[in-house]
């Protein structure tokens, strides 16, 4: 199974097993996430419904990625400016996609939503009063 997961503004198609860099995400090495952001999620060919899919990771390590050098000109100038920058990323190793997480959470809500359906006949409404006559005149 695989799904398509968006984070850090970005797109990635992931599978259990798989190893990709993302933009930096909090945590340590050995800390197991959930990319709950699926934006689409299938099996072969065939594209099943994303909802209730959630993505499960192991962070690998907290990293940079390689070095890019930014160069300015301007001919004629005098005018040279060379910076450099190491975007932080973090590698994460996927676990599983699937999952029953949220599938779960609606379970667990739907008895008690049976209990307070049970109670509610059991319960009679109060008697109707009659309005006096007495009172509009």
């Amino acid at each position: 199974m695989f799904a398509v997961v968006r984070t850090g503004g970005k797109q990635y198609r992931v599978a259990a097993g798989d190893k990709i860099a993302v933009e930096k995400l909090t945590g340590e090495a050995g800390e197991k996430i959930t990319l709950a952001d699926v934006l689409l999620a299938g099996d072969g060919g065939e594209i099943k419904d994303a909802a209730g899919v959630v993505v499960s990771a192991e962070i690998i390590a907290q990293a940079k990625s390689e070095k890019v050098i930014v160069f300015k000109k301007r001919r004629r100038h005098n005018y040279r400016r060379r910076n450099g920058h190491r975007q932080q990323m973090t590698l994460l190793r996927i676990l599983a996609v699937g999952g029953e997480e949220k599938k779960a959470a609606k379970k667990e809500a739907a008895p008690k939503a049976e209990v307070a359906a049970e109670e509610a006949p059991a319960k009679k409404a109060p008697a109707k009063k009659a309005p006096k006559a007495d009172a509009a005149e």
